[in-house]
């Protein structure tokens, strides 16, 4: 027996420094709970994909790729802990919607986060024209007016343009950095080509040496350097009028990649810190109710082992509060439901186990005897549930959207975390207040109900 009280004081110790470690954590800012939008406030976007020039086995490929470029872009402008992620919708008909759900915690300047998610610099190197045309003079007849207006477009047409594109664009760019000129010391950007684009750029160089090589980004001209001799080991300077500011805005969105499909956005909103600080004490309201109305419960009417599933639930909180942080969970209201319903199931196990050992008690046995066939014959009922609802959780997580994972995961954990406080702790401290005897006031103290 001196083993199990020695067992007990070890688990209730442990839960102790663990809730000290919590209350630590949250009070002194070194490991707060990481809240979600709905909590924290900030910025909530939605964008509808165009995969309608992707064929269907690669829109996966796609939807993905572009999710990671976005989740790098957000993380180059310093929101924390965002979350960037892909839901797919069925339309009538068969059809199928693909969108992507980007939350901004902390932005609450909807049209900031928009830009600069948005924008993507076209990065394009253009060569020398071998065949301008020569032709300066443009002619005029009465042919070029359409509705009484004067139509260049066919004259125009006939002017052949300095420069012609070539292959080598931003889509061969493996980084981009931020420099300075030695010795006018303004901003210049260094360009990085992988494996592919350092072939294209030393094919290029070695095909213009003493001519120009245009860069444009975004269609504008920024820098027209004289090729001296061929460059190889794929690194390319760009200079322009840059402010320190402006270059390292572009570093960054040359470094963001650009976005394998079109997107459009379709929906914003936007949470205030207030509303999502209501949010949170609403919660925390509720589940403090919960657990006061489920404590009166258990008492009342279960007893001693009543008081027992009390001081394991109230551990089975604690460990809950250290998974979110060691994991890390991010807390929504959502998540927050989940909880307070995996602490119904948690009270669930404890009172199959309480009303097994009650049948065994009528029957005759002693409190110990009976709790061990209460535990051991309530293990197949609290198995099979807890597993059902762990399957549901998989479930949704894996099918549901933005919301209903975060529900889905406080939940799933809730139930495995409950499952094995209840067999666990609650085992062991039960074993521990029972001992060996089996007089009027133990059995009284074990009973449940209206029961003596």
């Amino acid at each position: 027996m001196w083993k199990k009280r020695l067992l007990a004081l070890i688990i209730i110790l442990f839960a102790a420094g663990l809730g000290y470690f919590v209350y630590w954590s949250q009070t002194s800012g070194k490991a707060p709970f990481k809240l979600g939008l709905d909590l924290s406030g900030g910025t909530y976007l939605t964008y509808q994909a165009d995969v309608s020039g992707i064929a269907p086995a690669d829109i996966g490929t796609a939807m993905d790729s572009l999710r990671n470029v976005i989740e790098r872009r957000v993380n180059l402008f310093g929101v924390s802990e965002p979350r960037v992620s892909t839901q797919t919708t069925t339309l009538a008909g068969n059809g199928r919607q693909y969108q992507l759900v980007v939350e901004l915690p902390g932005v609450t300047d909807a049209q900031k986060a928009i830009s600069m998610i948005g924008q993507t610099p076209l990065l394009q190197f253009e060569t020398e024209n071998p065949n301008p045309s020569s032709a300066q003079t443009i002619h005029v007849s009465s042919s070029d007016l359409k509705d009484g207006k004067l139509d260049l477009s066919a004259a125009l047409a006939g002017l052949g343009s300095k420069y012609v594109p070539t292959a080598l664009t931003g889509q061969y760019l493996s980084r981009a950095t931020l420099e300075f000129d030695p010795t006018t010391h303004t901003p210049t950007i260094g360009l990085q080509f992988n494996a592919q684009g350092a072939q294209m750029f030393a094919d290029i160089t070695g095909a213009n040496i003493g001519k120009t090589i245009a860069i444009y980004l975004d269609g504008s001209p920024i820098s027209s350097p004289t090729v001296d001799q061929k460059i190889v080991g794929g690194q390319a300077v760009i200079t322009g009028k840059f402010t320190p500011d402006e270059a390292k805005t572009l570093v960054e969105r040359l470094n963001s990649g650009a976005l394998p499909v079109p997107v459009s956005l379709i929906s914003t909103s936007t949470i205030g810190p207030t509303l999502g600080a209501s949010a949170t004490h609403a919660g925390l309201v509720a589940g403090l109710i919960a657990i006061i109305f489920v404590a009166t419960l258990l008492i009342v009417w279960y007893r001693l082992p009543g008081f027992i599933a009390i001081i394991a639930l109230a551990m089975y909180t604690i460990f809950m509060l250290v998974l979110f942080k060691l994991i890390p969970v991010t807390i929504t209201s959502s998540g927050i439901a989940g909880l307070i319903i995996s602490l119904g199931m948690a009270v669930d196990a404890n009172i199959l186990i309480f009303e097994r050992t009650k049948e065994e008690m009528l029957a005759g046995k002693t409190v110990a005897d009976s709790l061990h066939d209460g535990f051991g014959r309530a293990w197949n009922s609290i198995r099979d549930g807890n597993i059902s609802s762990i399957i549901s959780a998989i479930i949704l997580y894996w099918f549901g959207s933005t919301l209903i994972q975060g529900f889905a995961l406080t939940f799933g954990l809730g139930v495995l975390v409950s499952m094995i406080t209840a067999f666990t702790i609650s085992r062991i401290m039960l074993y521990v207040v029972a001992g060996n005897g089996n007089g009027r006031i133990k059995r009284f103290l074990f009973s449940s109900g209206l029961s003596k």
